[in-house]
């Protein structure tokens, strides 16, 4: 049932001419708990797709010389053979059989129970990762994205490696690959489910009012309740950087932000003036929906853009990122543009019960993080079994880190150039083209 306002899409027309939100420029603020959690998983990242391209392998195991041109392609900021050799509880080296001085990796028999349990988690999140793909396809105007654009968003949305072959052929009821007006090969949405389009505030707001608690995370009841009169609009949880809550301007101007109407990004935007203060509110709605679909509540900005048309947001939409300090934080760590949601994340640590993804992949980086401390001694540290692994795993101290680091970029709100940056994105698409046997 839709509960959102669409209120005869709240007199777009009238609304947009009467109502003026104050301007406020912001001073860009580092958060180095979330840079950190950034940094950990380009590492976690990069270890998952060579062990995934190892399995691709006909040979079971990748040469050096397969690997010289995949730093890039990884996201590394160090050369892949210096990365690889890193984490000897999870690949093996040894010397080519037909030729002895190329160096070859394979996966340890660690690596490979973590692989099979892997698989077995994704089984398990067939009918979660059947909604994520539904509800990223219902917010596109056309109901389909291109296959190469999922292929970059396969770890954040937590897709498995083969999704296109398997995971679709499955569920032909839900989803069909279609040749699209470029030519491209495109995943698209069968039928509307009407129950997925709900977004994710929505449904904390929900939650929250059926609390029987009047303020729960400083979301008033009462509120709510109006909002599914109609007579009140939903609200985005805001943190803000240390100092700039108690500041009169922004909370002037982010009561006023509050105030416009919630419009829901399954909703149909194409009768609202994109000049307008209303969709602003919208495009900060379908990137909040869109980073609360990521098992991680984040992305590399470059992702985003590749859907920028298909979720209709504005060219220059990282202004977004840095204008809504309580919302996102744009982060510029590893040579990258990543944007997460702030209200994912408390001291570091995800929220609200993580994906069983992300708890398997703390396992992988805990036997990751054992072989980087105890090089070839690692596999004999390690237990023989899953099990004791994730024991071990829970044992483990969290990381004492302040939140945030305040650092002046300008006495003006940071706007990043979305028109000079080249990133060192991660491709898997260009990984399956390692070759695996040398000249």
């Amino acid at each position: 049932m839709k509960y959102y306002i669409t209120y005869q899409h709240y007199l777009f027309s009238s609304f947009q001419q009467i109502r003026t939100i104050v301007r406020v420029r912001l001073k860009w603020v580092k958060n180095r708990s979330l840079d950190h959690i950034i940094d950990v998983q380009t590492d976690l990242k990069a270890a998952c797709l060579l062990k995934d391209a190892i399995i691709r392998s006909s040979t079971g195991y990748l040469t050096s010389k397969s690997l010289n041109d995949s730093q890039k392609l990884l996201g590394l900021t160090v050369p892949t053979l210096r990365f690889i050799r890193r984490y000897p509880t999870l690949f093996s080296e040894f010397p080519h059989p037909k030729w002895p001085s190329l160096p070859c990796f394979g996966l340890t028999h660690m690596a490979k129970m973590l692989h099979e349990r892997e698989l077995e988690v994704f089984e398990q999140c067939q009918s979660d990762l059947v909604e994520r793909l539904s509800r990223l396809l219902m917010m596109t105007k056309n109901k389909m994205v291109p296959l190469q654009t999922l292929h970059q968003l396969k770890w954040d949305l937590g897709l498995p490696d083969d999704f296109d072959k398997n995971l679709l052929r499955k569920h032909t009821d839900h989803f069909q690959i279609v040749k699209g007006t470029n030519g491209l090969a495109c995943l698209k949405l069968v039928g509307w489910r009407e129950e997925f389009a709900v977004s994710e505030l929505q449904k904390s707001n929900e939650k929250v009012g059926f609390s029987s608690i009047d303020n729960v995370d400083g979301v008033d009841n009462h509120k709510y309740r109006q909002f599914k009169r109609g007579k009140a609009a939903l609200e985005f949880p805001m943190n803000f950087p240390r100092g700039y809550g108690a500041q009169k301007k922004v909370k002037a101007w982010m009561e006023e932000f509050q105030k416009l109407p919630y419009i829901s990004p399954y909703e149909n935007s194409r009768a609202i003036d994109p000049k307008s203060e209303l969709m602003e509110k919208r495009v900060v709605g379908v990137l909040h929906e869109f980073l609360s679909l990521t098992i991680y509540k984040k992305t590399k900005r470059n992702y985003l853009r590749s859907l920028r048309e298909e979720l209709n947001l504005p060219h220059k939409f990282t202004r977004f990122f840095t204008r809504y300090p309580g919302i996102f934080y744009f982060s510029l760590k590893c040579k990258t543009t990543t944007v997460v949601l702030k209200e994912g994340y408390r001291r570091g640590r995800l929220v609200d019960h993580p994906h069983p993804l992300v708890r398997h992949r703390e396992k992988f980086h805990h036997v990751m993080r054992t072989g980087l401390v105890f090089r070839g001694k690692g596999l004999d540290i390690l237990p023989h079994h899953l099990h004791s692994v994730d024991e071990q795993v829970k044992d483990e101290d969290e990381e004492d880190q302040s939140d945030e680091e305040e650092i002046e970029v300008s006495d003006e709100c940071y706007e990043y150039d979305e028109t000079s940056e080249v990133e060192s994105e991660s491709d898997e698409l260009n990984l399956e083209e390692i070759s695996t046997t040398s000249d």
